[in-house]
């Protein structure tokens, strides 16, 4: 049997704990996107085209907050409040990957972003289909993939030696990303259910689930070239 708040057709707060938890560090991560999105096209992009290529995708993720700070009020959270426990854990994990050029924001933002979200897409995966909805929009592409991708490969086949590069910068992402998931799950016991519940019936090891996030970060790398 699932939690009772699996099932409901609207969650509140107090039959879903586990459904805050997750609408607030999916709010945070989306308003830390926006800001380290806008610092980077200013700081780092090479070119005027950049610039406004990465800013329209930090837009997006500031609409992205909204609705899910919006989502949270209706349930009758604190946005604020709900947002709060995962702070530390994500801005420790931006503070630890802080690009120094912009081949590598690009791939932060295509390949670190990537399975950070996908960890949150799972979790959504049996909630309420309103909640689920609302999780979909928010991750959804956005056209993140193709304006990284083709960016990544066109510097890799000018300049190949940067493949190397960009695969060692590529697996600290995902290793400080699979970390910060293990952190945020075993500190917040109801969003670790909400994870294991979305897992087949009878493997709750939540193990499995970060194996098969890096299966799809292994596909990301692929794409890029790396």
């Amino acid at each position: 049997m699932f939690p009772k708040f699996l099932r409901s057709t609207l969650p509140s707060m107090k039959e879903s704990p586990g459904v805050v938890d997750l609408l607030g560090v999916l709010a945070y991560a989306e308003l830390s996107a926006y800001a380290r999105m806008t610092e980077d096209a200013a700081t780092l992009a090479p070119s005027l085209a950049d610039r406004a290529a990465l800013s329209e995708l930090a837009v997006t993720e500031y609409a992205h907050f909204r609705l899910l700070r919006d989502r949270l009020a209706e349930l009758g959270a604190d946005p604020d409040a709900a947002m709060t426990p995962f702070v530390g854990a994500l801005d420790a994990w931006h503070a630890q990957t802080r690009p120094t050029d912009w081949l590598q924001a690009l791939v932060k933002t295509y390949v670190g972003d990537g399975i950070a979200l996908d960890f949150y897409r799972e979790a959504a995966r049996l909630l309420d289909p309103s909640i689920a909805k609302l999780v979909d929009e928010v991750l959804v592409d956005e056209g993140r993939s193709q304006f990284a991708v083709e960016r990544v490969r066109a510097a890799i086949e000018a300049h190949p030696a940067e493949a190397g590069r960009l695969a060692l910068w590529a697996r600290r992402l995902v290793g400080e990303a699979l970390s910060q998931g293990q952190q945020v799950a075993s500190a917040r016991p109801e969003l670790a259910l909400l994870l294991m519940e979305s897992q087949q019936e009878g493997h709750t090891d939540i193990s499995r689930l970060f194996a098969k996030l890096t299966e799809a970060h292994n596909k990301r790398m692929a794409a890029m070239g790396i």
